[in-house]
């Protein structure tokens, strides 16, 4: 029988990195995007709640699939079983080189002049 797989995806929204684990990551049909389906909320029986995860367990209640703009991925890995979802401060923001912008199609260089 077959394992289901895992994915880890980090990613940069509103200035922090989100970590989150989910069932399936492909390419979207949308350009430029990734899609993320089935996020995974561990149901933990422990008395210590992790704001973070909570914070995005209720982000992303009712959520089927996420679509996560392909600049804004730092890592995807595949994992053996799910970890703790959170989100951190990008205090660290000269460690993480974003991803370069192509140049639209068509669109205008700046002057070098």
């Amino acid at each position: 029988m077959k394992a289901d797989k895992i994915y880890r995806i980090a990613f940069h929204n509103r200035g922090d990195i989100y970590e989150l684990h989910a069932r399936e990551v492909h390419q979207s049909a949308m350009y430029a995007f990734v899609e993320v389906e089935g996020i995974i909320f561990g149901e933990r029986s422990s008395v210590v709640v992790d704001p973070s995860e909570e914070r995005l367990k209720s982000e992303f209640a009712g959520v089927k699939r996420t679509y996560i703009p392909l600049q804004a991925v730092i890592r995807i890995d595949e994992v053996e079983r799910e970890g703790a979802n959170k989100i951190t401060a990008s205090g660290d923001s000269d460690k993480v080189t974003p991803f370069p912008l192509p140049n639209p199609p068509g669109g205008t260089q700046p002057d070098s002049n």
